[in-house]
């Protein structure tokens, strides 16, 4: 599997999917993007959490790293049920404002590792602070207990940073966790400076046009989706629940959002569902769906597709514009 994404997937229908998809790649952003995705179609079937966090991990460490910053310490708090890891990221000539970053991996995948670039990139490109939060996953800690952890982070920063209203970010199942604790905040009065969310889920009944057009053979499939979100979900809570599918929940009072979708994307339409019931809820918000790319391009896709490239930066465009 090609280093640079952090996409899993499996298909009991390989061969099918791959011709069926075989002459519509010429309309992603570029060949090498292309090539990628047509390289992630020869991946394997199966999909086991332990190995695909083991991969994850030493594709991490294999990538290049990132942008040096001021300074990048790991820090241990008092979490809900132990300690809890957090990663702070200090570019030079910091403001006051920080961003709190819940990281991607279908909520059972990804660590501070996987997600080291990409907070270093947020980091510099925003002038801000970014804390990642290396959260309770699935299956062993299904839902609440990421959202919980989000909670506690958002709090240390305000404490601990004098960042009383700081932004939450996240890609992919992280943006999904990221509304979730905005939504938490709203009703308990505290204070979220912004939301800034890339490719997030939205609805965790997975019914979307989009699933079923896209759902194999472009980097993120929906019987793997289906599966992490089974095993997120703790018995008794339905996917159709809003406390887990901020698409179906009142969406009143968040603050303002940043809302990057994909066109090639199986999430795409729960993403642009989402900005449009922003949007009738009377939040400020910013929505682009990315003409040409794929699910989680600014996962480090930006190594591999100058397309991703492009559109990894309009992504810290909008994040700049929104933390001030």
């Amino acid at each position: 599997m090609p280093f640079p994404g952090e996409h899993y997937w499996r298909s009991d229908n390989r061969a099918l999917v791959w011709e069926a998809n075989r002459h519509t790649t010429s309309s992603l952003a570029d060949p090498e993007l292309a090539e990628w995705v047509a390289g992630m179609r020869g991946g394997p079937v199966t999909f086991d959490v332990e190995e695909a966090r083991a991969q994850g991990r030493a594709r991490a460490l294999a990538r290049p790293r990132g942008p040096e910053l001021r300074r990048v310490t790991d820090r241990e708090i008092d979490g809900p049920a132990g300690p809890l890891a957090l990663r702070l990221y200090e570019p030079e000539r910091a403001g006051r404002r920080a961003i709190v970053y819940l990281h991607g991996g279908m909520w059972m995948l990804g660590d501070l590792e996987s997600h080291d670039r990409t907070c270093r990139l947020l980091a510099e490109a925003t002038s801000a602070r970014v804390l990642a939060v290396d959260f309770r996953r699935a299956p062993e800690h299904p839902w609440p207990a990421a959202v919980e952890d989000g909670l506690v982070a958002v709090a240390w920063a305000a404490a601990e940073l004098g960042a009383d209203s700081p932004v939450l970010a996240g890609d992919s199942s992280g943006g999904h966790l990221a509304l979730l604790v905005a939504l938490r905040l709203r009703e308990q009065g505290g204070p979220v400076g912004g939301l800034l969310l890339a490719n997030p889920n939205t609805d965790l009944r997975l019914d979307s046009r989009s699933i079923e057009e896209l759902g194999h053979g472009w980097g993120l499939d929906a019987d793997s989706l289906r599966w992490a979100v089974a095993h997120w979900l703790p018995p008794g809570v339905a996917p159709e629940d809003p406390a887990v599918s901020p698409l179906l929940a009142d969406l009143s009072g968040l603050p303002p959002t940043v809302l990057i979708t994909a066109d090639h994307d199986p999430l795409r339409d729960e993403g642009n569902a989402l900005a449009e019931a922003l949007r009738d809820a009377r939040v400020p918000v910013v929505h682009r769906c990315e003409p040409g790319m794929v699910h989680g391009f600014i996962q480090n896709l930006d190594l591999v597709s100058p397309g991703a490239a492009r559109a990894t930066a309009r992504f810290h465009r909008d994040a700049r514009a929104l933390v001030g």
